[in-house]
């Protein structure tokens, strides 16, 4: 064991007349550990939520969506088989896309009209999985309910609170866009029966999003063949971008493509904004405690003199002598960033039953699944982040140190031992 790491050790222990300084230790330690601590716990939940909310979005959306500028896709049939020929799409579908209300009784709500190919949806995107009554494939009406019978309507669960509807319920969508008449312009209405209601999680989309399927909404909103685009499924969702790229270079003009981090840009540049903000504000936290380590051996320093001295006049260098303390004050914050990890590991993986037992013992809801949406409290460890958090603390307990070891080791021996 180098000599240096053996003073620092032995400097770190306790007598009886500097126990004010080993205490001024521990609360430092504690300092790093219980900011160590926050930091994992705070960044584990923010990623679980940030997660939890990129697999909603996932779960309604596409990954990229293909339409025309201005104009209806006339020949999306060859548009789709080129894109799902090209490298990284798994999965295409087409989709119409328009804005309608619905009225039931005397309710009445503004809402997204999508018209989908079931069979192809289903391979793009989650929305069958989130159907929690009625059956997505109910949306067409079969040939025994004969020729008369109300195609279905899929909606939202909020919607369906808001208009009162329950599946096999009976609802009248119409569409500002409709027919001339000597009156001028009239609105088309159709009726339609409610075949199922969605929970994507999402208030924003449960209580605006609609659903038909394709042939139905060709021939409400008069579009023969066409459609608004197509939606596409890739194999990586976070390497969208280039894929876009691609996608409008081979198109050419009239065409553009959207990936779902761009049609969803403000709320996810919130939430990574947010986490790096957080992440600044706590480690706040380990600076605190590395002044508490700084000032730790600034006493030391001052208490050591002597042995400082005698050192020196043994023949240690200043190096030395700087190692010792420099040693001490990373002993410091390497042991609070362990007891921080493993302390910040227990409490991120085991985050909802830890919240369960604290709202038995209060008697609070912190959480409500009906005002977040959340069937469970997000918590999810990165091990990237916990790394970062490790490195960060221990590079800024080391900072901590280099000033009061180096006034150590520009002390001189005869200087120090002149009044003992």
């Amino acid at each position: 064991m180098p000599f240096e790491l053996f003073i620092g050790l032995r400097y770190l222990k306790a007598k009886r007349k500097s126990t004010f300084i080993s205490i001024i230790t521990f609360i430092s330690t504690l300092g790093v550990m219980l900011g160590v601590m926050a930091l994992i716990v705070v960044l584990a939940v923010m990623t679980g939520f940030e997660e939890d909310l990129k697999e909603k979005i996932l779960g309604t959306n596409a990954h990229i969506v293909v339409v025309r500028s201005g104009a209806p896709m006339d020949d999306y049939h060859q548009i789709m088989n080129k894109l799902k020929a090209m490298k990284g799409v798994t999965a295409a579908t087409p989709f119409i896309y328009n804005q309608v209300m619905l009225s039931s009784g005397k309710n009445v709500s503004g809402v997204v009209l999508r018209g989908i190919d079931v069979p192809s949806d289903r391979l793009v995107t989650k929305l069958s999985k989130s159907v929690v009554d009625g059956n997505i494939d109910a949306l067409d009406p079969k040939i025994s309910d004969g020729p008369n019978a109300a195609p279905g309507l899929l909606v939202g669960k909020e919607l369906a609170k808001h208009l009162n509807l329950f599946v096999g319920d009976k609802v009248n969508v119409i569409s500002p866009m409709g027919n001339i008449t000597p009156l001028g312009m009239m609105p088309k209405m159709k009726p339609f029966r409610i075949a199922g209601i969605f929970n994507t999680g999402m208030f924003e989309y449960d209580s605006t999003l609609a659903y038909i399927s394709l042939n139905q909404a060709q021939s409400f909103f008069d579009l023969d063949d066409s459609v608004t685009g197509i939606q596409l499924k890739v194999q990586d969702v976070y390497n969208t971008g280039e894929m876009v790229s691609n996608i409008n270079r081979s198109l050419g003009t009239g065409y553009y493509a959207r990936d779902w981090m761009q049609m969803n840009r403000n709320i996810l540049f919130a939430l990574k904004t947010e986490k790096v903000v957080m992440f600044i504000i706590l480690t706040l936290i380990v600076l605190v405690a590395a002044f508490g380590i700084a000032s730790t051996l600034f006493m030391v320093v001052m208490e050591k003199t002597r042995d400082i001295a005698i050192l020196k006049s043994m023949g240690a260098t200043g190096t030395s002598i700087m190692k010792i303390f420099v040693l001490e004050g990373l002993i410091i914050g390497i042991i609070g960033t362990v007891l921080g990890v493993v302390s910040g590991l227990l409490i991120a993986l085991n985050l909802e039953p830890i919240i369960n037992i604290i709202q038995k013992i209060t008697g609070q809801n912190f959480f409500s699944k009906d005002i977040y949406y959340l069937d469970r409290f997000p918590s999810l460890v990165v091990p990237s982040d916990v790394a970062l958090i490790s490195v960060t603390a221990v590079l800024i307990s080391f900072l901590a140190t280099l000033y009061p070891a180096w006034q150590a080791s520009r002390m001189l021996p005869a200087e120090a031992l002149r009044y003992e």
